[in-house]
């Protein structure tokens, strides 16, 4: 798939998402789905993605797969550089601190995200690069 038409269905999912405070979009591919808003590194702007996550206590999990190409998303750039982000669930929102799993987490989690969208497994056989997990530890309020 293009870029250009990742970009413009991305655009369009966060659109539906935050207008219908996630009654629709909220779901895709049988798993669910957040916004991730990072910061740019470059330009200090805001920049929001839908991913699908799985979730275990107050750590919510998120892939930085572009689909199986060899360069990260942007997001994972910038919360590379800045890990302070927002996550969007339906009708709740929080800050969280971003990391990447290391490899003892790797390990467990990749099972659990191929298991959740096998597509996973495809995007990882596409490309050199080993696709990161990303932790995102919810803050306190």
């Amino acid at each position: 798939m293009k870029d250009s038409y990742v970009r413009r269905l991305s655009r369009i999912h966060r659109a539906v998402f935050r207008a219908t405070r996630g009654l629709i979009g909220r779901r895709l591919v049988d798993n669910d789905m957040l916004l991730l808003t990072t910061t740019g590194r470059r330009t200090g702007r805001a920049h929001t993605v839908p991913l699908l996550y799985l979730e275990e206590g107050n750590t919510t999990v998120v892939v930085a797969s572009y689909g199986g190409r060899d360069d990260h998303p942007a997001w994972y750039l910038n919360l590379s550089d800045k890990p302070a982000v927002e996550v969007r669930r339906a009708r709740e929102v929080f800050r969280a601190t971003a990391r990447t799993a290391d490899a003892t987490e790797r390990v467990l989690w990749w099972p659990r995200i191929v298991a959740a969208y096998a597509g996973y497994e495809n995007y990882q056989k596409r490309t050199d690069r080993q696709i990161p997990i990303v932790m995102l530890e919810r803050l306190p309020k």
